[in-house]
C-alpha cells in the first residue's frame, strides 16, 4: 500500500501546479494580446468566428447593463450631490462623483458583470470541449483552434468590458452634470474643465491600463484555467477559474489605487 504523501510534498505539488496554470495563462494573455494587433486575425476567415463572439459578448449585455448603471448611477449621484451640500462642500460633489462613479466603480462593475455573464459561461465552453476530446480532436485535424476557438472568445470579453465601461462612463458623465446643473448649456465649459482636471495625464494613463488590464483579466484568466487545469471536474474548473480571476481583479484594483491615491 502507498503511503499518502507528506504535507510538505502536498504543498509542494499544489504550488507547481499553480505556478503552471498561472504561467500558461500569462502565456495566453499575451497570444491575445499578439493576436489582437495582428492585421490577420481581423480579415476572412478568421473574422467570422470573431464577429459572431463579439456580437454574442455585448448584445446581450450592453442594453441591460447601460440601464443599470445609469439607475445606479442617479442614485449614487443624488445621494453625493444632497449630502454635499448639506456639509456645505458642494464644490467638491461632482469631482468626488467623477472619481467614484467613473474612476473606480465602474470598469470594476463592467468587468464582472462580463465575467459573470460573458468569459465564464465561454470557458465552460472551452473545457466540455477539452474534456471530450473536441479539442484535441480538431487540433489532429490541421485546424488552428487557438485562433478558431480560443481567440475569438477571449477578446470578445475585452471587447465587452471596454465597450461597457465607455458607454457606462458617457452616460454617468452626462448624467452628474444634468443633476447638478439641468438641462442648460452655460455651465458645460466648467464641467468639462473639472472633469479635465481629475482626469490629468497619470490618473487617465492609469484608467486606461487599469481597464485594460480588467478586460484581459476576466476574460484571460478563467479561460486559461478551463484549458491548463488539470481537473476532469467542469464544476471544479470553474471555482477555480473565478479564484484566480478574483485574484488578479484585487491585484489590478489595488496597483490603480495607490497609483492615483499614493
Amino acid at each position: 500500500m502507498l503511503a499518502a504523501p507528506s504535507p510538505l510534498r502536498a504543498l509542494a505539488q499544489g504550488l507547481h501546479e499553480r505556478g503552471r496554470v498561472g504561467w500558461r495563462v500569462l502565456q495566453l494573455g499575451a497570444l491575445v494580446v499578439a493576436l489582437a494587433l495582428t492585421p490577420s486575425t481581423w480579415r476572412a476567415p478568421w473574422r467570422t468566428p470573431l464577429a459572431a463572439q463579439l456580437v454574442r459578448a455585448a448584445l446581450p449585455l450592453l442594453p441591460w447593463f447601460t440601464l443599470l448603471a445609469a439607475i445606479v448611477s442617479l442614485v449614487i449621484i443624488r445621494i453625493v450631490l444632497v449630502t454635499a451640500l448639506s456639509y456645505g462642500l458642494s464644490a467638491y460633489a461632482l469631482e468626488m462623483v467623477v472619481r467614484v462613479l467613473v474612476l473606480e466603480l465602474i470598469p470594476l462593475t463592467a468587468a464582472f458583470a462580463v465575467a459573470l455573464r460573458v468569459t465564464v459561461p465561454m470557458a465552460a465552453e472551452l473545457a466540455r470541449l477539452r474534456h471530450d476530446g473536441r479539442l484535441a480532436q480538431r487540433q489532429a485535424q490541421g485546424a488552428d483552434t487557438l485562433r478558431a476557438e480560443v481567440a475569438p472568445r477571449a477578446l470578445a470579453g475585452v471587447f465587452c468590458v471596454l465597450l461597457l465601461a465607455a458607454v457606462s462612463s458617457l452616460v454617468a458623465l452626462v448624467l452628474a452634470y444634468l443633476l447638478a446643473h439641468g438641462f442648460t448649456p452655460f455651465a458645460l465649459e466648467r464641467y468639462t474643465r473639472l472633469v479635465g482636471q481629475v482626469f490629468d495625464p497619470v490618473v487617465s494613463l492609469i484608467f486606461v491600463l487599469k481597464t485594460g488590464a480588467l478586460a484581459l483579466a476576466v476574460s484571460v484568466v478563467p479561460i486559461g484555467s478551463a484549458l491548463h487545469a488539470r481537473d476532469d471536474d467542469l464544476t471544479g474548473l470553474e471555482l477555480q477559474g473565478l479564484v484566480r480571476m478574483f485574484v488578479v481583479v484585487l491585484a489590478i484594483e489595488v496597483a490603480a489605487l495607490a497609483g492615483n491615491y499614493l
